[in-house]
């Protein structure tokens, strides 16, 4: 945590993270104490870097999360994409492949 001069708030330190098969971003920033995940998401300039990311839904360290939720010192906000299919139909999907 630290302190800004000039705004005379707190900061904190977290991590906003998305990827896609081919390409991942990882990006650090510091934002005021109180910072909501949708607040977080739209400071990073990550949204830039994914013009069509959807943002659905959200966690943090892979514990879902709203958008609302606020967010606390070292939190790392994953942004996830939708599923293809359900793990249930691709676990099916194998075990018939591998009876053909």
């Amino acid at each position: 945590m630290s302190m800004d001069p000039d705004a005379g708030a707190v900061e904190i330190a977290i991590e906003v993270a998305y990827g896609l098969p081919d390409r991942q971003s990882l990006l650090k920033i510091t934002v005021p104490l109180g910072t909501t995940v949708s607040q977080a998401i739209d400071r990073s300039g990550i949204r830039e870097k994914f013009p069509a990311m959807e943002v659905n839904e959200v966690g943090i360290f892979s514990r879902k999360v709203t958008l609302d939720h606020v967010l606390q010192e070292g939190d790392r906000v994953e942004i996830y994409r939708p599923l293809i299919a359900s793990p249930r139909e691709m676990r099916e999907k194998r075990a018939r492949a591998k009876t053909s």
